[in-house]
């Protein structure tokens, strides 16, 4: 009795003290935790009622600790639906809960079946733990990636545990002859109950954790206002495709435009929906400054590139929000169009784009403009375009 009630109590201590982590992450945005630091406070009294056991009356140590069981299993359930914004289906989960506590009663009471009741309640941990190990996608996100595959693993190893105890002290339950130590087996499950709860709950704390931070990344990598990516994100995707298209010798080219009035938060973020449904999934948008935007387009050539600037213009003039009195506002774009020049840097590309677009508020506004070539690489510009 001494060794299960260690294990008992080492659970216990530790998923109290992850009660205080997941309960902590609560106040963040991360969604779900609420519903995960309920489920570990639910297990905590039911642990403490099964290490009692024989100490405090059977109802508490047997039905009530498992009803406290059944509860965490499935709220930490219904927080990973939650925290990857799935729908809970709350009826299937508490029916099967109170289908799985009766059948407990039941083979407790009537059938006098310790393995019964076991197998009752060990059914329903065995599903929810495969439900949460379906539930959590794979990703090839890096911050999400090691934090998903260990919750699934812990979820999986949880889930495999209660469907092999189930399964022996069924059998168990029908043929009582089998040769089989089940008192050395139920010390084995206990032992990986003892690691595999804190386990799970740690998956969660490391997946809110992991959301927090992508969140947190997401924040410093792209405006508030529009969602375009900011300045200083941009600058760092353009080095890295100018640097890769001197590499290779690939074409790079770069739209540059403003909006000629601007009427408010509405319209820049208008500019940016539109600019995205334009762009190619490729291309980068950046917000490079108050009404000022760009968009970096990888191995397009100086044709692709005025092509889609025509597009992106006449989308932005037909496509306008409206204000409160459901009036068009009137929002037109000048674009500035410039093609990396065979040995060009990027700051001469940007140069070239910006000067242009100034050249299109000069000769009217709500028109596209192409930078002229270089004259000493002109040639060669085209060459390499003509090659991409």
């Amino acid at each position: 009795m001494l060794i299960p009630l260690i294990f008992l109590l080492v659970t216990t201590a530790m998923a109290a003290v992850l009660l205080f982590v997941l309960t902590a992450l609560n106040n963040s945005k991360a969604a779900g935790t609420k519903q995960w630091a309920q489920g570990i406070g639910i297990a905590v009294p039911g642990l403490v009622l099964i290490a009692g056991r024989g100490v405090v009356p059977d109802i508490l140590s047997f039905e009530v600790a498992n009803a406290f069981m059944l509860i965490s299993i499935g709220t930490i359930y219904a927080g990973f639906r939650r925290h990857l914004s799935l729908p809970v289906a709350k009826v299937p989960a508490v029916l099967g809960g109170v289908l799985a506590l009766s059948g407990f009663a039941f083979s407790h009471y009537v059938l006098a079946s310790a393995g019964l009741c076991i197998l009752s309640v060990s059914i329903y941990h065995a599903a929810a733990c495969f439900a949460i190990v379906a539930t959590i996608p794979t990703t090839s996100d890096p911050i999400l990636r090691h934090p998903f595959a260990y919750t699934r693993g812990a979820a999986l190893a949880l889930g495999a545990a209660n469907a092999l105890r189930g399964g022996l002290f069924a059998l168990q339950s029908v043929e009582p002859s089998i040769p089989i130590d089940f008192a050395t087996w139920n010390l084995v499950f206990l032992a990986c109950g003892s690691l595999a709860m804190p386990a799970l709950a740690l998956g969660m704390a490391m997946m809110a954790n992991a959301q927090l931070r992508r969140e947190a990344a997401y924040a410093a990598d792209h405006d508030q206002l529009t969602g375009a990516w900011t300045r200083r994100a941009f600058m760092d995707f353009a080095e890295r495709e100018h640097a890769r298209a001197e590499r290779r010798y690939n074409a790079l080219s770069l739209l540059v435009f403003d909006a000629d009035h601007v009427t408010g938060d509405l319209v820049l973020r208008d500019i940016v929906k539109h600019t995205q449904e334009v762009m190619r999934t490729v291309d980068y948008c950046g917000r490079l400054g108050g009404a000022q935007f760009a968009v970096l387009l990888p191995d397009a050539t100086q044709q692709t590139a005025m092509e889609l600037a025509a597009r992106l213009r006449t989308v932005l003039e037909h496509s306008l929000p409206k204000d409160r009195a459901t009036v068009p506002v009137a929002c037109a774009v000048s674009i500035g169009v410039a093609t990396l020049a065979l040995g060009e840097t990027l700051a001469s590309l940007m140069a070239r784009a910006d000067a242009a677009l100034r050249a299109a508020r000069a000769n009217g506004r709500n028109q596209v403009v192409s930078a002229p070539l270089p004259p000493r690489v002109e040639r060669t510009a085209q060459q390499l375009g003509e090659r991409a």
